[in-house]
């Protein structure tokens, strides 16, 4: 496993993020786009409110509020959390998500909780309102640019059995590559991808590569599951 990750993962735990978050928790729904904001989301509740209003309520669910998550991944971070009766698509991103029959029109004035990071493509919520909903938006969680590991990098530059990369984000593949020195690029480049959407699949095609495969979802087994089949290693 060659780990190229271009990020660092920090929760927010600020007065502007816990006031967006108390808020965004008074909505009728509440939609979690991924498992770090879940566990920001942990985070920021479990957080001395000492330290940064307002307080939060524990657990975070209120009797009658709808759940969503974007993925199983997601959805599973949550029940650690104790919110139960979490829904989430079968088709497990952003397309998936605004699809669920609960989230297709509101009555004026119905507010949706939208727990998320700064960035993104930013789609959900431009739809949510579109469909009447007043989005109650809480950037709870931050992604911030870390250099690639050099170990990691060295990895990929030596790697002489065919590569598999399990793509899942867009914006952390154009990182990678830009961070990349040509002949390690190069080598990625060479790799079979296994993309958790159509989108990300054109993305790398737009990249450089040349053998793109689209996964039945953006989950790890999901991604993974040319391995299985001997696709790569």
């Amino acid at each position: 496993m060659i780990e190229l990750s271009p990020w660092t993962i920090r929760s927010e735990n600020t007065a502007v993020a816990r006031a967006a978050l108390a808020s965004a928790l008074q909505s009728a729904h509440v939609l979690v786009t991924s498992p770090n904001a879940a566990r920001a989301l942990r985070d920021l509740c479990a957080a001395d409110a000492r330290a940064a209003a307002p307080s939060l309520p524990r657990p975070p669910q209120r009797d009658g509020q709808a759940w969503y998550a974007v993925g199983s991944g997601t959805a599973q971070a949550l029940a650690e959390s104790g919110i139960v009766g979490v829904r989430w698509p079968e088709r497990m991103d952003s397309e998936g998500l605004l699809a669920l029959p609960g989230l297709q029109r509101f009555d004026a004035g119905e507010a949706v909780g939208l727990l998320t990071a700064p960035g993104g493509r930013g789609v959900i919520a431009p739809t949510l309102a579109a469909r009447g909903a007043q989005v109650r938006r809480a950037d709870i969680y931050r992604r911030e640019p870390a250099r690639l590991d050099r170990f990691m990098v060295a990895r990929l530059s030596q790697a002489r059995a065919p590569l598999l990369l399990a793509l899942s984000s867009g914006e952390a593949l154009q990182r990678v590559l830009a961070q990349l020195p040509p002949p390690a690029a190069a080598r990625l480049r060479e790799a079979k991808v296994s993309a958790a959407s159509e989108r990300l699949a054109q993305s790398a095609r737009e990249a450089g590569f040349a053998d793109v495969g689209v996964a039945a979802g953006p989950g790890a087994r999901e991604l993974l599951a040319p391995l299985a089949r001997g696709d790569r290693g």
